[in-house]
């Protein structure tokens, strides 16, 4: 199974989990992403993620298939949610099987790095005493190459 994905809906880990059984694997390797109630200094009490949807799929699919590429894996499955989450909520998961362990713990790294630095996502962060933020998630030079743009100031 090599499948990425967006939601809405809550992130259920075993239903993603499940998709990777594969008897030839002897290991899974997940990586689980979650709101938490701080960031830099700041109370947040939650979080709004908004994607541009038909890029971050191309460019998701981009990345797991760089990873089968690079990394001796039986498959790879990685889900990121979009619009408001709660504390505790999971934001992104990413599971990778291989028949040894290494190759799945190196590439579920290399894929949850990958995604934060080239998907088109942003979130806005809700804190307890201050107005609301947005903090782009994907760094400018990755938005760059995948706009075809030049790299703003």
């Amino acid at each position: 199974m090599w499948q990425f994905s967006l939601t809405r809906e809550e992130i259920v880990p075993a239903n993603l989990s499940r998709q990777l059984v594969n008897y030839t694997a002897g290991a899974l390797v997940t990586f689980e992403g979650w709101v938490r109630n701080h960031n830099a200094g700041c109370q947040v009490t939650g979080l709004e993620y908004h994607i541009y949807e038909s890029l971050a799929l191309k460019e998701g699919q981009r990345i797991l298939a760089e990873a089968r590429e690079r990394f001796d894996l039986c498959g790879a499955v990685a889900c990121h949610r979009w619009g408001y989450l709660a504390l505790g909520e999971v934001a992104v998961w990413v599971g990778t099987t291989a028949i040894h362990r290494g190759s799945a713990f190196v590439a579920t790294r290399f894929i949850i790095n990958q995604i934060k630095n080239r998907l088109p996502i942003w979130k806005k962060e809700f804190y307890v005493d201050q107005p609301a933020q947005w903090v782009l998630c994907c760094n400018s030079n990755g938005m760059a190459q995948l706009l075809g743009t030049a790299q703003s100031p």
